[in-house]
Formats: structure tokens, sequence, C-alpha cells
């Protein structure tokens, strides 16, 4: 249910803003409130887990993530609409920590690993199966039904969760709200900073009040964490250069892929002309393809080490983003987006895991949930930055552009997706300095 959700709602959003009369702007923050809200909170999830027990808090995470749904399919303005979107990742970031941790609690040996498998590659389809459920909701019913979906769900995990799921002992411990507050609200006042550019200008005041509220934040979420007893961030982390390479990667990785998502959409349906489930038809092939390289990969990378996969991974990113670049408004599918659909399926699907991998690597074991858990914030954070970046971008190209609304459009895109490919060089730089070369991937202390 969280898998489908990071996508479910990308291929309704021309209808959401159609709906609620939306900007750019304010349709982005339908996407990104609910992935700062995730990102920003998934380690505060875990510990609350620890502390309360984690099947009481897998269970009032996915109450609240219903509740949540139930507000965003009868919203009727931007505003409520993009409230129910943060709660929604408020719940799904107490609830998905507490998800594998009971998979962990509940198996052993073998059975742990197979039940694992089954937990990432149930995640993984969510993002195709999301696309494709919201292509034939919107087009069937209403966009109001890509959150009506999570409804019946939500009511069977919460009545029969508590009868098959063992609770967990409960973890003394503290919470370190400082830190989750500063770190939180620093990261929204960036993304804040980098639409409100978009749409107002660099020079307007809000803009760069809210870039000046993210500086003040997040030096302050830094210093919380170098005297706090329980840091939700350990920044002993990030002592070590190939776990800290990965860290700074994998947002830079991921901005330019989610950024261009949340474009490639209104491309299909208002440019192209596709419905809503043509659309999300026309994504499974990435899907697809990142699904095939996630099975064939975990055989290859303890052989070559994490490095090679990254850097190839970046390539493609970047080159199929290049090649989107290059679209018009008589592109068709098949020669101008189903080639940088593969490369981005092949690329998204090759690095993410060796990242994980890299990060894990030499961790204590009293760590690994820390360093585990950073890496997925990171990777939301920049997910939602980058989209935000992207929206700027888009603003600044068209902003003086004339003629018809595809042709401004197309125009637009064509910067965005060169954009991201620079992000995917970004991280291809950020790998070849900072993670060195190996032969073989370290395992994760206590594995």
């Amino acid at each position: 249910m969280i898998g489908v959700d990071t996508s479910v709602v990308t291929i309704a959003l021309p209808g959401i803003r159609d709906a609620l009369h939306l900007s750019t702007s304010g349709l982005t923050w339908v996407q990104n409130s609910y992935m700062l809200t995730f990102g920003g909170l998934l380690l505060l999830g875990g510990r609350t887990g620890d502390i309360f027990g984690r099947r009481r808090v897998f269970a009032a995470g996915v109450v609240v993530f219903t509740l949540a749904s139930l507000l965003g399919g009868v919203a009727t303005s931007g505003g409520m609409l993009i409230a129910a979107r943060a709660l929604q990742g408020v719940a799904a970031a107490v609830a998905a920590p507490s998800a594998m941790a009971l998979i962990a609690a509940n198996f052993e040996g073998a059975a742990r690993v197979r039940a694992l498998s089954i937990f990432s590659g149930v995640t993984g389809a969510g993002a195709a199966i999301g696309m494709l459920v919201g292509g034939v909701l919107t087009e069937a019913a209403s966009w109001r039904w890509v959150f009506f979906i999570n409804l019946p769900v939500g009511l069977a995990l919460a009545v029969l969760g508590p009868r098959f799921i063992t609770e967990t002992p409960r973890r003394p411990g503290r919470f370190d709200i400082a830190g989750t507050v500063t770190s939180v609200l620093g990261m929204t006042a960036l993304v804040f900073g980098f639409i409100r550019a978009g749409s107002d200008g660099w020079r307007d005041g809000l803009t760069i009040g809210a870039f000046a509220a993210s500086i003040v934040l997040l030096a302050a979420f830094v210093a919380v964490e170098a005297r706090v007893r329980q840091p939700i961030v350990p920044l002993r982390l990030f002592r070590d250069r190939d776990r800290s390479g990965a860290y700074l990667a994998m947002p830079l990785y991921v901005s330019g892929m989610f950024g261009a998502f949340f474009f490639l959409t209104q491309y299909l349906q208002e440019v192209l002309g596709y419905g809503p489930l043509r659309a999300g038809v026309a994504f499974l092939p990435m899907v697809g393809m990142q699904f095939t390289v996630l099975r064939i990969l975990p055989r290859v990378l303890p052989r070559f080490g994490a490095r090679p996969f990254v850097v190839t991974g970046a390539i493609l990113v970047g080159l199929g983003l290049l090649w989107l670049s290059r679209v018009s408004a008589d592109s068709g599918y098949v020669t101008g987006m189903l080639g940088p659909f593969l490369m981005m399926g092949a690329g998204g699907g090759i690095a993410i895991m060796p990242l994980n991998m890299t990060v894990l690597a030499k961790v204590p074991a009293e760590d690994a949930g820390a360093a585990s858990g950073v890496a997925q914030a990171v990777i939301w954070l920049g997910a939602s930055l980058g989209s935000a970046v992207l929206v700027t971008v888009f603003g600044a190209a068209t902003r003086h552009t004339t003629g018809d609304p595809a042709h401004v459009m197309v125009h637009g895109l064509d910067v965005v997706f060169a954009s991201g490919a620079a992000f995917a060089l970004a991280a291809l730089l950020v790998v070849l300095v900072a993670l060195r070369p190996q032969r073989k991937q370290e395992q994760p202390a206590g594995a």
C-alpha cells in the first residue's frame, strides 16, 4: 500500500490540477508533501517502534494512513489534499520501518531471507502497480479513487494484523525531537524555496527567507545531532568515506529521475494526448526493466563490488534523460521514449542496491538500523528536492517562451530533462571520487 502510493497519484496529477485548480508549483506539493514527511520522519518512526512495540506502532501507522487516504479522496481544495498527503507520509514513516522489523523478528534463518526477499519484491512492484492502478482508476472513475483504493486494504490490515503478528519487546530510549523538528523544517524550507523561486523568482522575499531559514535550521540540526545522547542521525556514520559517498550519491541519483517522472506524466497526457490508463501502461517497460535487473544483480554484485554497478547505473540514467531532452511535440512513444525508459529502468535497478550495500558495509551492528534508515530518508528527501528544483527550472525556461501551449511545455521539458541528467552526472562524479574500487563488497556487520 505504501509502495503503491509513491506512484499511484502521479498518473492522476493532471486530473487533480484541473479539479482543484492547482498551479504547477501547487501540484508539486501534492507529491512533495508526502515525500518530505515520509523521508523526514522515517528515523523517528523506527525509534517509535523500538520504544512502544513494533506491532502496536505498525497498526497505528496503518490506521492513520487509511484515514489520511479517506481525507485525500474527499478533498475539496488543494490545501486539504496537500495536508492529507502530508499525513499519509507521516503514517507511512511510522508503519514502514516497523513492517520490515516485524518480518526480521518473526522469521529466522532461510525463512527470514525468503520473507525479506518477498518484502523487497512487493515494495518494488508497488511502483509499477501504482502507475497502472492510477491509470485504471482515474480513467474509469475519478482521481479520487487513487486514495479510496487504500481503504479496504487498510481496514483489512487493521483487523487481521493483531491476529497474525507477534508483538516485539519494547526497548527503552529517548526521542530526538529537536533533531527531528530541525531536519524536517529545514528540508521543507529548502524545498519551498526552490518551488517559490520557480513561480515568483529568486528575488522574492519569501524565496530568500525560505533559503535563509533552511540554512539556519539545517545548521541547528547538525549541532543538535553532535550533542544529543541518542541522535536520530548518529554523525559517526559519516566517518567512513565509502558510506558518506553513498549517502551523497543516493539523493543526487534519484533527484533527476523523480523530477522527470512528475513532468513525464504531464507530457504523455497533455502533449501526446494519452489517457490516464495508457499513460500508466507507458511506464511499465521502465519498471519491468528495473525489476528484471534487480533479479539478476544479487548474483553478480558480490563478485565485482558496488562501484562498477553504480557508475554504470548513473551513466544509463544520465543518457536516458539526455535522450528525453530531445523530445518534441511530434515524438512518438516508440522512437522518442521507449529507449530512454528502458535505460532509466536499468540504471535505477543497477545502482540503488549496491549503494545500500555500501551503506551497510563495515557498520557496527548497533548502528545498522540507523544507517539503513538514513539511506531511506536521503532517498525520499532527494526525490522531493529534485522535483522542486526541476519545477524551478521549468518555470525559468517557460516564463518568457511564446507559442502554443504544447510548444511551450516541450521547450520547458527539454531543459528539465537536461537538468535531470546533470543530477546523474553529479552522482557519477561523487561515486568516482568517494567510492573506492573493490573486487568484493564487504558484508554488513552481523550478517
